[in-house]
């Protein structure tokens, strides 16, 4: 049994409630505040131009010169295994297109491979912007360091966690790599589906990862990491599911990717509001 639900008293209590029962709305948030904040907005831009410069021209370099040799295989592919993909050249599980799918397809892996290059060109540029929205994020909520208070248990009866390694796994830089790049590439070129298919086997270890500043800030260990995301994984899986999609849309995921982590601050800066309240209602000292 978790502990007590806290009581709006006002507006703004009433949206903090709204948003934790529905971590989604956390991804539209960021998206809307990197959208329309221009101190959050410009120095991404500035932090990330010269590199996406880079980025871009090779990528649609690559593009011009490989386009139509992946198209060839992705029709060889397709004549050798449509029974087993459900895809052949003009239809999709049986259904008729108004278009080759060869196309489709190639211009989905294609994009896929542009997104991959353009991250290389942006990955260390895209991490101290996502580092510094997080800051910016926390500091205009009126929150510094001491905002983070040591850990609350909020449940009577905690789950038991037999494997947390796992779990902290899924949410390493390491494990995202080989997940999202490697054993979901296949998943993410199909056309459609793919993208949908594949967040849904990233979801919850997006949603752990984007909340990694958070754990750090706390000084959590690692059980109590796991314990945490486990009692909200219905939680993390719909908001790391929502992140997920948008990072993977070709070109502008880069975009999403640093407006996700502003998400997951405000969740963040939720979930510790939270956590204080519990500590009262327990008479525990935040110190």
């Amino acid at each position: 049994m978790s502990a007590a639900d806290p009581h709006p008293t006002s507006s703004s209590q009433s949206l903090a409630a709204f948003r934790l029962g529905f971590p989604p709305s956390y991804v539209l948030v960021g998206v809307y505040r990197l959208s329309t904040d221009a101190s959050l907005r410009v120095p991404v831009l500035k932090k990330c131009k010269n590199g996406f410069i880079r980025g871009i021209l090779v990528g649609l370099a690559w593009a011009f010169f490989t386009f139509g040799i992946q198209k060839g295989l992705i029709r060889l592919f397709l004549s050798k295994s449509s029974r087993v993909t459900g895809l052949s050249h003009r239809s999709l599980f049986g259904y008729p297109l108004p278009f080759e799918l060869t196309t489709l397809t190639a211009l989905f892996a294609v994009g896929a491979q542009v997104n991959g290059i353009l991250n290389f060109f942006l990955r260390r540029n895209v991490a101290i912007a996502k580092q510094r929205v997080w800051d910016q994020t926390i500091a205009s909520r009126g929150k510094g360091a001491s905002f983070w208070k040591p850990y609350v248990e909020e449940w009577d009866h905690p789950p038991a966690i037999t494997k947390p390694g796992m779990q902290l796994w899924l949410s390493g830089t390491a494990a995202r790599f080989i997940v999202r790049k490697v054993l979901l590439y296949p998943v993410q070129i199909y056309p459609f589906v793919g993208i949908f298919v594949s967040a849904y086997f990233k979801a919850l270890g997006t949603g752990s990862y984007l909340h990694k500043p958070y754990f750090e800030a706390k000084g959590m260990t690692e059980p109590q990491v796991a314990i945490f995301v486990e009692e909200r994984k219905w939680h993390y899986r719909a908001f790391g599911f929502c992140a997920a999609v948008l990072e993977d849309l070709p070109i502008i995921g880069i975009f999403f990717s640093v407006s996700n982590r502003i998400g997951a601050a405000m969740w963040a800066h939720d979930l510790e509001k939270r956590q204080h309240l519990v500590a009262r209602q327990k008479g525990l000292k935040l110190d």
